[in-house]
């Protein structure tokens, strides 16, 4: 039989192949979240994870030590998928940096963060936690951060393309914050300041212990985020 006539069944064969690994590892992420925030990095363990998974310890192996799931559970919850992409790659950030209203485009965007927060909230202390007591998490952790602010710093970025950033400078004339042009340096701040924001730790504090609902959380952040981005920081 011609090598085109069997083709097509060995491509099949291949792609079913790479959507069963994908759906395994999807288990194997979406069990080591469950194990992390309910028992935190110490306490969970490789058999823990694969029992949530339905696989053999061997096959949770497969897809890196503890630490390589920690983040890869936190990725899966926080954006949707593992990877080191950035945020604006996924598509639904890509479709919400489409809006061109800057109004609809920080309340969708910090509605979705929100909503990761919220996610990741248990996961998000383990992971602290861990890289507290474990140098090679704490590379993770920190790598993860360089990433997270590499994010708020293409937003601001976009933010300011627009002329949406102001320039902390009051107009007189008008009584009100001037858009103008703001620095780099100003721009490196608010990015800082956003990172802040829009981190898991204000959903700790402000829903975990302060007792908040979601909602007023999200419409505070939202409120919030908008009110510094034309305050310029």
């Amino acid at each position: 039989m011609a090598d085109s006539e069997n083709g097509a069944p060995r491509q099949y064969r291949s792609t079913l192949r790479e959507e069963q690994a994908r759906q395994t590892r999807q288990r194997i992420l979406a069990s080591a979240f469950e194990v992390f925030s309910a028992k935190g990095y110490t306490g969970a363990s490789l058999a823990d994870i694969a029992a949530g998974a339905g696989v053999s310890v061997e096959s949770v192996k497969v897809h890196g030590p503890k630490r390589a799931l920690l983040l890869g559970a936190f990725e899966l919850a926080f954006a949707g998928s593992a990877g080191d992409e950035s945020l604006s790659e996924r598509p639904e950030v890509a479709a919400i940096m489409e809006l061109e209203d800057t109004g609809a485009f920080l309340t969708a965007m910090v509605g979705l963060i929100a909503e990761a927060n919220a996610r990741t909230s248990g996961l998000w202390a383990a992971f602290l936690a861990a890289a507290a007591e474990d140098a090679h998490v704490g590379d993770v952790l920190a790598s993860l951060l360089e990433r997270r602010h590499a994010d708020y710093r293409r937003m601001v970025g976009l933010l300011a393309a627009r002329g949406a950033v102001g320039t902390g400078q009051v107009d007189a004339d008008a009584g009100q914050v001037d858009a103008g042009t703001p620095s780099d340096e100003a721009l490196q701040n608010l990015a800082d300041i956003l990172s802040f924001l829009m981190s898991p730790e204000s959903h700790q504090q402000l829903v975990q212990q302060s007792g908040w609902t979601f909602e007023r959380y999200r419409d505070w952040l939202i409120g919030t985020v908008s009110a510094t981005v034309a305050a310029g920081g």
